[in-house]
């Protein structure tokens, strides 16, 4: 296997963070690391393989000769630099919101839709969902399949690492006793924010409508019925979420949980009596997508409930983007 030339932007944030640990841990081939940051950075070193390196200006980096790049730089970051990495050859992983909706940018969660990636070529640019609804379409992608989705009502319970550093910092403090408010208008310590990103004029914020929008992408279906509520809650990691789903066909809750049971990516915890279910705490620095609280809605016609945990930080974010390298390199498409 070639090793590859692979920039990082965004190294020093949460997620860049979490992509260095994740492409030492999945022995991604690697032959040059290039960490990237913006000039508030510049000074800084990061270890990658027990090496110091040190972080790069991103608007001053030539991206020739990159083979792969991976944003975690917020959108407006993404809109000005992929595009030019894209230019010289490179392709880019982008984990911001900025190109999800574009229709020659596949969005990708390899477990659902790897037969999309084939479609980077367009802009040589792959997005990687947002978080939550990374997590949600693991769990959904088996049962659109076996039964058919006609509605899906999200509600999400999202850890503070989700706002990366300043999230953490905030809920770190507010445990404290300081009620600091640098990512959040309110204290998240004992809190639960209604508020995920800006509200928008259909009183929607922008985190519910990428659900809604995401989902319908992945799964290639835009007559999806979908809603969604956003929470930000005091957890420091792992997004945790009650998904209720109209499916088109009847089913029964035992072949519900073994079809899960087989899902790529998916653990089934499902055991209420013994007190086993997903937990956002025991998701924390772990890779796969939990499903749990598999139970029939009885207020509706082939109507179900799931409760979906997953680290937000890596399968929600970093994993999936090393796995959609990874379905490259497969692939033989880089």
């Amino acid at each position: 296997m070639s090793k590859l030339k692979v920039a990082i932007a965004g190294v020093t944030g949460a997620v860049g963070q979490e992509m260095l640990k994740i492409l030492e841990e999945r022995a991604f081939p690697v032959r040059e690391l290039i960490p990237l940051a913006s000039e508030r950075s510049r000074g800084k070193e990061v270890t990658f393989h027990g090496e110091k390196l040190a972080v790069q200006v991103l608007s001053e980096f030539d991206f020739k000769g990159v083979d792969l790049a991976l944003f975690s730089a917020g959108a407006k970051t993404s809109r000005t630099f992929a595009p030019l990495a894209a230019s010289q050859g490179c392709i880019v992983i982008d984990n911001s919101s900025a190109f999800r909706q574009d229709p020659e940018v596949p969005l990708v969660v390899p477990e659902v839709n790897p037969h999309k990636i084939s479609d980077y070529k367009n802009k040589n640019i792959i997005a990687n969902p947002n978080c939550s609804t990374i997590q949600a379409m693991v769990a959904l992608k088996p049962l659109q399949d076996a039964y058919g989705i006609e509605r899906i009502v999200y509600s999400t319970y999202q850890a503070v690492s989700g706002s990366g550093v300043k999230g953490i910092h905030d809920l770190e403090e507010g445990l404290k006793g300081n009620d600091t408010m640098t990512a959040y208008p309110h204290p998240i310590a004992g809190n639960c924010l209604p508020h995920i990103d800006v509200f928008l004029e259909n009183g929607y914020t922008k985190e519910e409508m990428k659900m809604v929008n995401e989902t319908r992408k992945i799964l290639e279906d835009d007559s999806l019925r979908i809603t969604a509520t956003a929470v930000r809650v005091p957890v420091f990691y792992g997004h945790s979420e009650s998904i209720n789903v109209e499916l088109k066909k009847p089913f029964t809750v035992e072949d519900v949980k073994a079809l899960l049971s087989k899902a790529k990516g998916l653990i089934v915890q499902d055991d209420p009596q013994n007190n086993v279910y997903p937990l956002a705490k025991e998701s924390a620095g772990t890779d796969p997508v939990y499903v749990g609280r598999i139970r029939r809605d009885e207020s509706l016609e082939n109507g179900l409930n799931l409760w979906v945990v997953a680290d937000n930080a890596r399968k929600g974010a970093a994993t999936n983007a090393i796995q959609i390298a990874e379905t490259l390199i497969e692939r033989d498409m880089v």
